[in-house]
């Protein structure tokens, strides 16, 4: 149970005097003061309960029963804060997510559930703090705040209003209003994404932000309604434009969104304050976190591109902590503090020897030493795939105004590394009145089949990229309403792939030739494995390895690949209703008439 700082304020003075010893003591460590931007040698810290009591000359606070540490050679830092992660994007429960990101460095996180609110609403969102509860990690919500993300274009699990809000911000835990992605409704001044907004203010909530490619007026406009972040920059001028707004500019290097190289340089090139700079990993896979690591890594990276260690470290600390005003808990290494810090074998390398949260050893060497239970879930948060029918190779066809040739149509086509696709206009031939796909120039039938609601809605298009020539992949992650994605060359695969994954309660799942060739189980809300975290990372890296043999040679394919329905982001996306042009805010025919 983590102490609040006035059941304990009078213990830590005591100790800080030496009238009374601390439970744990580090000495001699090169410390990174990240509230003064200095590297001082030979520092201490001393430690009462889960509460940093005094740093610096510490060594009147060491008794009897004082646990000491020697960090000769080692820097200390604080614990890293991830400001903004869907947990969901790791395909782990959150409880074995804290297994693989705490060991990494990462203390805390500022999560925003609207991947599993997609699926279950109010209830996937008490799931989430529920869990969070007695872990190490520590775990602030931001309240959803755009479920479904685009409701004109999508049928989602659940619908989350200004009332729902209002509840959400009110629990304990809750933090912020998450990310709000309808850009649009707020430069419109729609009064559902306005009352929004503005329950959060009138509660002393921050608002995070969503506003891809904003800038200028436009931006100006949506930061003028009081959202303070945006993590959605591609583009170094994306972060001028909103540190110049006074807004934090989360950097954000994931699994497949690659973005840090671009954006940092509003730092290195541009030369602009660092203080409202954050650095995120938003979407981050199991298999890059334990290869790579989490915010460790992101670190690493901006270092790597020319930022200076201690503001790489700021950027991952105390900025975040400014930001949702906790500054005063949490984000640095100093008295009243909770007692969250790292000893890095390397400062430029990120190289975490061992973790410290509330007080206690919890990770060395990267490997866990706290003890975390695995939860237990209630069968209808692993039962939510819910189709009309059994689906039929039939579902998949794409109707031709002629019976045989070639027709012109609109394509999705994908980025390798972005969250972008791009509007083409591709030529395809055409058999007995039906568009068919094309393997040698990578064209896929893509579909979305809606799966909360067992309407039978089913989105069909085109899609190019990813490089693959396999029947079919399929996976109920589809951001953000989470419908069942399905991409292919044959229309037979593509049906037996929807059909496994309504059986095994959701996944990812890769077909050819009539049989399933491998299988991500993911039960929880369709989105999350409950098994152990290198099982997980295990059966994804040979479904990559299967994608890969097959002529995909991308970086995180489907990290990319979910995104297809993602209809609040350019240019062309498909749902369960179709084909949406992002730019217009339109419906779009498959067949091109222009």
């Amino acid at each position: 149970m983590r102490s609040y700082i006035w059941e304990i304020s009078d213990t830590l003075v005591r100790v800080a005097l030496g009238k009374e010893k601390a439970d744990l003591v580090i000495l001699n460590s090169t410390f990174v003061n990240v509230n003064s931007g200095e590297i001082l040698e030979n520092f201490g810290v001393a430690i009462k309960r889960d509460r940093v009591a005094t740093i610096g000359q510490v060594s009147h606070t060491i008794g009897p029963n004082t646990e000491v540490i020697d960090a000769r050679g080692m820097y200390l830092v604080p614990g890293f804060l991830d400001a903004h992660v869907h947990v969901e994007s790791s395909m782990l429960n959150l409880t074995n997510f804290a297994k693989v990101v705490l060991p990494r460095g990462t203390t805390t996180v500022f999560i925003d559930p609207h991947e599993i609110a997609n699926v279950l609403g109010l209830d996937g969102v008490r799931l989430m703090i529920e869990e969070s509860k007695g872990l190490p990690l520590k775990v602030f919500v931001t309240a959803p705040s755009c479920v479904p993300a685009n409701p004109m274009f999508e049928t989602s699990g659940a619908y989350l209003g200004v009332r729902e809000v209002e509840e959400m911000l009110g629990w304990e835990g809750v933090i912020a209003l998450g990310e709000m992605m309808n850009y649009p409704g707020v430069l419109a001044t729609d009064p559902e994404v306005m009352g929004k907004i503005n329950v959060a203010h009138r509660m002393g909530k921050v608002v995070e932000g969503h506003d891809a490619g904003l800038l200028g007026i436009e931006l100006a406009a949506y930061s003028a309604s009081g959202i303070s972040s945006s993590h959605e920059m591609t583009r170094k001028v994306d972060a001028i434009e909103r540190l110049r707004l006074g807004m934090y500019a989360y950097m954000r290097e994931g699994s497949a969104w690659l973005d840090v190289k671009e954006t940092i340089r509003a730092i290195t090139e541009a030369k602009l304050d660092s203080r409202h700079a954050c650095l995120v990993t938003d979407d981050r896979e199991v298999d890059s976190i334990i290869k790579q690591g989490h915010m460790d890594h992101v670190v690493r990276r901006a270092i790597e591109e020319g930022v200076d260690p201690i503001r790489a470290i700021q950027m991952a600390t105390i900025n975040p902590a400014e930001h949702y005003g906790l500054a005063r808990e949490i984000g640095s290494v100093a008295p009243s503090r909770y007692a969250d810090m790292l000893l890095l074998k390397d400062l430029t390398k990120v190289d975490v020897d061992t973790v410290i949260a509330d007080g206690k050893i919890i990770a060395k060497g990267g490997k866990l030493l706290a003890e975390i239970g695995a939860p237990s879930y209630d069968e209808k948060y692993l039962r939510t795939v819910r189709l009309r029918r059994k689906v039929e190779a039939s579902d998949f066809s794409i109707k031709a105004p002629l019976k045989d040739g070639k027709v012109k149509v609109r394509v999705i086509e994908a980025i390798e590394g972005s969250v972008l696709t791009k509007c083409m206009i591709e030529e395809l031939y055409v058999k007995d009145w039906e568009v068919l796909p094309d393997a040698e120039r990578s064209i896929y039938k893509v579909a979305v089949l809606e799966r909360h609601k067992a309407s039978g809605n089913i989105g069909l298009g085109f899609v190019k990229g990813f490089g693959f020539k396999l029947g079919a992949v399929a996976s109920t992650v589809a951001h953000d309403n989470h419908n069942l994605l399905a991409l292919g060359l044959r229309d037979e695969d593509m049906a037996i792939a929807a059909n496994t994954l309504a059986e095994v309660g959701g996944g990812i799942v890769t077909v050819d030739e009539g049989r399933v060739i491998s299988l991500v189980k993911l039960p929880l809300a369709g989105l999350m494995s409950t098994e152990e975290p290198e099982s997980v990372a295990k059966e994804l890296e040979r479904t990559y390895d299967i994608w890969r043999e097959r002529g995909c040679s991308w970086v995180s394919p489907f990290m990319t690949m979910s995104l297809l329905a993602l209809d609040v982001l350019p240019e062309l996306r498909i749902t369960d209703r179709g084909l949406i042009d992002t730019i217009n805010f339109n419906h779009v025919d498959v067949i091109y008439q222009g």
